[in-house]
This record gives structure tokens, C-alpha cells and sequence, in this order.
């Protein structure tokens, strides 16, 4: 049965809430898109505050939630934007770390609750990693609860100094697990084929082409997979600023690697490989983790954040940065079918095992009503 948020009946007023993106980030992005859905068929009214080009790709109109253009600067304009949005919300619910540092300047000297969900680390080095520490301690002084994705971030929380920091694990949403669903139309075969790896092994990864994805690593370790007959083909999905460095590499070392930039049939790319590959220096709740395991294909990550918490026995786990156990990992696999297909039947428990999008809508939308519903005189 659908929870049904508890300002609806006997007459009171529906519960007003103000949903605020930075808009960079498709993880916290897809899950505004699923709360905004979920808390609108519930009988909350939603509003979301996001850049345009974020509504275009997410739809959160077509969710049923408002939509209100901010920027993702945060720049006096662009707060009082906000500010306005959130004039008349019963609660604000910022998802980052600069979208809840905005949220923060716009709801100063109001005493509107504010939870801050952390769906994953910001990834800073040198003088940018003290102002991101400063941020965070601002942000969770000010937030009334932090929600984290996984533990790590909950005890990162607690230790910058947050009153009140939950666990609340966000659901893979139900969009990108339909579109795992093989089509027709373009089958594994053809996908292989387009990609160059009919007659090999395919090898994907995915993720922004930045420094802590560990992408050297995985280089490093496609020199020894070049002996290998026939050579894997390594793919990785993704754009960002190492993509002329990885790829100089690749051309200079002639490596079985290609780069085939920022794509939106990750699902299907998945679905067509043999193993799925995660070198990051840190992860929380990893979608490609979780959409390896959905998909039943074998995933070999790094041992770092929450991603022991998260899969379980159900993927291969190695040290970040060791290119020759990462290496070794996947020749073992690539000749040992059985633990591979040992593998996805520990992966289909495992996913079995995290919360569905209407759980995440429910524990959310409990905390918004502690927060909001009149106490009772004792």
C-alpha cells in the first residue's frame, strides 16, 4: 500500500515542498525526477529548482512537479531566485553539496526545514578541498537532517559536524532498469558490432573521464590483456577533461581501449558486455554497480567507499590504483565461465536486497512529515 503524506487528510493543506538541483549530476538528478513522481502521487505539491537544461532532460513537469529556472551559479541572482521559489515551502530538500550550500544562503533567516541529501563525495584536491570542507560543514550545520546514499557518507556527515545524519540508500530509478530490458531492435550481437568486439571479449566501463575514475589504472592494466587471445576491447562511456591525455595514451601505447564519449544507451552497452569495470578512487552508491548487477553482468571495482556495502560477495573487489590485481582479475574470469555466472546469480540476490523507488518516496517522505507535523503538547 501507498503512504500517503499525512498533511493530506482531515482537511489540511497539502505538503509543500521545494526540490533543488545544481543540475551536473545525472545520479541526484534521476532521483529528484523519482521523488518528484512519488511524492506527487502522494498528494505532495512539488516544486523543482533546476537549471533548464536539467527539466529538458529529466521531465520534472512531466512528473507533475513545478518547475523553476536557477542557475547553477550561486551568484546573488540566482540565490534570490531560489529565495522566492521557496517563499511559501513547508520544507526544502537540496541534493548536493553546492545545490545545499545555495539552499542555505536562500533560506537564511527563515526557519524552513532543510534536508540535504549526499549522494556521493565531492572530489576536490590542494586549496578547492579546504573551501569544499568548509562548504560541507556549512551546509550541515544549517540542514535539520543530512541523508546519506550509503554509511560513508552518514559518518561523513556526523564527523563535519551534522545534528542529525541518516542512512537512506536512493533507488536505481525504475526508468534506466526498463531500459535495460533487451530490445529487439538491437541485440546484443549488434551492439558488440558497433563497438568493434564481435569475436572478443567486451570489457565497459563508464563514468566521467576525471582523475579520481582511475582510469590510468585501467590502462595500465589493458597492457597485459593485449597478450590475450583474442584481445579484449575495453570501451569506456564518458566525457570530461582527461579525455585528450587517455586517449594520447591509448594511441601512443597502442592499447585495446576506446573512448567513445558521453552516451545515453548506457544500458544497453552494459547489457552487451562480458564484464563491467569500476577502477575509482572512491564510490558510494555506484550506478553502473548497481546496473551490472541488475543486468546480470560480472563487475569487477575497486575496494573503496561503499562499494563493499553495496554488492556484497556479488563482484570481484581489488585495491584502487593496482593495476596488476585488476589485470589478473579479469583474465581469471575471462577464462572461468562458471565464476562469472556464479557472479550474476549472487548479483540478482544482492540487487534484490536495496530499497525500490516507492521505499525511498516512503522514508523520505516520513522524515519531511517529522519534520513538518505540529508537535503535540505534553
Amino acid at each position: 500500500m501507498t503512504p500517503v503524506s499525512s498533511h493530506s487528510p482531515h482537511g489540511q493543506s497539502p505538503l509543500r515542498t521545494v526540490q533543488v538541483l545544481g543540475g551536473g549530476n545525472a545520479r541526484s538528478s534521476a532521483h529528484v525526477r523519482s521523488l518528484a513522481s512519488g511524492l506527487v502521487a502522494r498528494g505532495v505539491r512539488v516544486t523543482v529548482c533546476a537549471p533548464a537544461d536539467a527539466d529538458r532532460t529529466y521531465d520534472f513537469s512531466g512528473a507533475g512537479a513545478d518547475h523553476v529556472h536557477v542557475p547553477r551559479s550561486s551568484d546573488p541572482g540566482a540565490v534570490a531566485a531560489l529565495r522566492a521559489a521557496c517563499a511559501e515551502a513547508d520544507l526544502v530538500h537540496a541534493h548536493g553539496l553546492h545545490a545545499s550550500f545555495r539552499a542555505v544562503l536562500a533560506l537564511s533567516g527563515r526557519r524552513t526545514p532543510l534536508v540535504v541529501t549526499w549522494h556521493d563525495r565531492a572530489h576536490a584536491e590542494g586549496a578547492r578541498a579546504h573551501l569544499v570542507r568548509l562548504l560541507e560543514r556549512r551546509v550541515v550545520k544549517a540542514a535539520s537532517v543530512v541523508l546519506g546514499a550509503s554509511s560513508t557518507l552518514v559518518d561523513r556527515a556526523r564527523a563535519t559536524g551534522a545534528r542529525d545524519a541518516r542512512l537512506a540508500a536512493v533507488a536505481l530509478p525504475g526508468v534506466r532498469k526498463a531500459a535495460r530490458l533487451e530490445d529487439p531492435d538491437r541485440p546484443r550481437p549488434k551492439v558488440r558490432a558497433e563497438l568493434g568486439a564481435t569475436g572478443r571479449p567486451l570489457l565497459m566501463a563508464v563514468g566521467s573521464l576525471d582523475t579520481h575514475r582511475g582510469y590510468d589504472t585501467l590502462l595500465d592494466a589493458s597492457r597485459a590483456w593485449r597478450e590475450l587471445d583474442p584481445v579484449p576491447l575495453v570501451v569506456i562511456a564518458g566525457e570530461g577533461p582527461l579525455r585528450a591525455e587517455l586517449q594520447r595514451r591509448i594511441e601512443d601505447e597502442g592499447l585495446p581501449v576506446r573512448l567513445i564519449g558521453r552516451r545515453d544507451d548506457v544500458a544497453e552497452l552494459l547489457g552487451a558486455a562480458d564484464l563491467a569495470l569500476l577502477s575509482s578512487s572512491w564510490e558510494s552508491r555506484s550506478v553502473l554497480a548497481q546496473e551490472a548487477l541488475h543486468t546480470r553482468v560480472p563487475l569487477v571495482a575497486t575496494d573503496v567507499g561503499s562499494m563493499p556495502e553495496l554488492v556484497g560477495d556479488a563482484a570481484e573487489l581489488v585495491p584502487y590504483g593496482d593495476a596488476e590485481a585488476l589485470a589478473d582479475t579479469v583474465v581469471r574470469l575471462l577464462g572461468d565461465p562458471e565464476r562469472c555466472e556464479e557472479l550474476r546469480a549472487k548479483g540478482v540476490r544482492q540487487a534484490a536486497t536495496w530499497p525500490s523507488e516507492d521505499e525511498t518516496v516512503a522514508q523520505v517522505l516520513s522524515v519531511y512529515d517529522e519534520l513538518t507535523q505540529p508537535r503535540p503538547l505534553v
